[in-house]
């Protein structure tokens, strides 16, 4: 290339000043033009072979796949030689690792109890095939949109999915296990709380005692919007006798007396059909001191 434009150039000279025909130097400027010619394809191979070159290394470096976290493989869906046949619209999954100290369980709320909750609520968690063994756990994500099964049908059930972080997994623990969960929305530990089937709701004509007018239980009941009173019977004189209370969050198992109750009242405990519905208000009662109540933390759990 240089050694063909130097003769041009001594051609183009000596072609001005006569000493070289026109013939020639045309010769000596056609030579040029396809050396600058031949030149520039040249370039033009060197950067498509750069750009190949960048792609088969590019290529290369995606060869080989790297886990962005330690963990234990959960599921290998792909074994070596296999093709993997990934899409814009489907992934093609070759494996999953798990990480098994950090593990968080995924349960449904209904959508009545979602409003209660949020992130940082401690919640204890069942799993079903670890029997007698309560886990801990916080509410690590609540979901913005809800999911609706049976959707059309009379069975239609709204619920939202949460996130639960467990915290220190045991070893037996796997992925994929089935679990439920009780979050903790409030808790007061001072609380009046009484078991939760001691709580009936009656109408004030049911809590009418013989002889007594409706007016006069009216003036001791005062019902709801819907004509029900929450009461608890308390044993006054070996006499089951109602009193309306006011109640506020529960557990699974005690419910907060927030007005109508003192402590050290005596009630009436039992099944859930004796207190809602057979006992009578002012029917006698019999004491039995065999059975020591229990005592607990009332806490608003929902899960």
């Amino acid at each position: 290339m240089t050694r063909t434009e130097n003769q041009f150039k001594r051609s183009r000279d000596l072609q001005a000043t006569g000493m070289e025909s026109q013939a020639m130097f045309e010769t000596k400027q056609a030579e040029y033009q396809v050396e600058v010619a031949r030149y520039k394809s040249v370039q033009d191979q060197v950067g498509q072979a750069r750009a190949a070159l960048k792609q088969a290394r590019d290529d290369l470096s995606k060869t080989s796949i790297y886990a962005p976290m330690s963990g234990i493989i959960s599921a290998l869906n792909k074994e070596p030689g296999e093709i993997a046949l990934g899409s814009q619209f489907q992934k093609d999954v070759i494996l999953v690792i798990a990480d098994m100290s950090e593990m968080e369980a995924q349960v449904n709320v209904d959508e009545n109890d979602i409003v209660s909750l949020a992130i940082g609520q401690p919640s204890e968690i069942e799993v079903d095939a670890l029997t007698d063994q309560k886990l801990a756990g916080v509410v690590r994500e609540i979901a913005i949109s809800a999911n609706s099964a049976g959707a059309g049908s009379t069975e239609q059930k709204t619920e939202f999915e949460i996130k639960i972080g467990i915290t220190g997994p045991p070893p037996a623990l796997r992925p994929g296990m089935t679990a439920s969960a009780d979050i903790i929305t409030k808790t007061n530990d001072n609380a009046l709380g009484v078991p939760i089937q001691s709580v009936a709701v009656r109408t004030v004509d049911q809590l009418m005692k013989k002889g007594e007018s409706r007016k006069d239980a009216e003036a001791r009941f005062k019902a709801d919007r819907d004509g029900f009173v929450e009461i608890v019977f308390c044993i006054e004189a070996g006499r089951a006798v109602a009193r309306q209370v006011t109640t506020g969050i529960q557990s699974d198992e005690f419910i907060e007396i927030l007005e109508g109750l003192t402590d050290g009242d005596e009630i009436v405990t039992g099944s859930y059909r004796a207190i809602s519905k057979d006992l009578e208000n002012g029917a006698i009662v019999t004491i039995d001191n065999s059975k020591t109540p229990k005592e607990a933390p009332v806490s608003d759990a929902a899960g």
